[in-house]
């Protein structure tokens, strides 16, 4: 028997401290809703890093005591996932950098914004 398909729309919101001791928990839950979206193994492990990624560019300008907030949206072929902290500054890799091009080919689709109050980085895993 199968396992059921996660319905179109799921949302998972997580909240841990800008740390870095804290993302496993952030890789652990990209590597479990991957599966659950049907990600093969390859695309459920570049998942896992880009997430790392994205949480590793947003930690040097959190606000002291600020929080990661992690938001997946489960959708029919893909996950869609937005990585936001409270920042005191936008300042981020460019798209021509280095590290948004190894973003780039783990996830596919990304794209940043500032907002009033923080930054957030959306990644956009397709499957298959």
């Amino acid at each position: 028997m199968s396992e059921p398909q996660a319905a179109t729309g799921d949302l998972v919101e997580l909240s841990v401290p800008a740390s870095s001791a804290y993302l496993a928990v952030l890789r652990t839950t990209s590597a479990g809703l991957g599966a659950r979206l049907g990600l093969t193994l390859d695309d459920i492990e570049d998942l896992r890093i880009a997430v790392d990624e994205a949480c590793a560019m947003l930690l040097p300008i959190a606000e002291p005591g600020a929080n990661l907030q992690c938001r997946f949206e489960l959708q029919n072929d893909a996950l869609e996932v937005h990585v936001s902290v409270a920042a005191s500054r936008s300042e981020l890799p460019g798209p021509d950098s280095f590290a948004w091009t190894v973003l780039s080919a783990l996830a596919g689709d990304v794209r940043s914004s500032a907002t009033g109050d923080g930054v957030v980085i959306m990644l956009r895993k397709e499957r298959g």
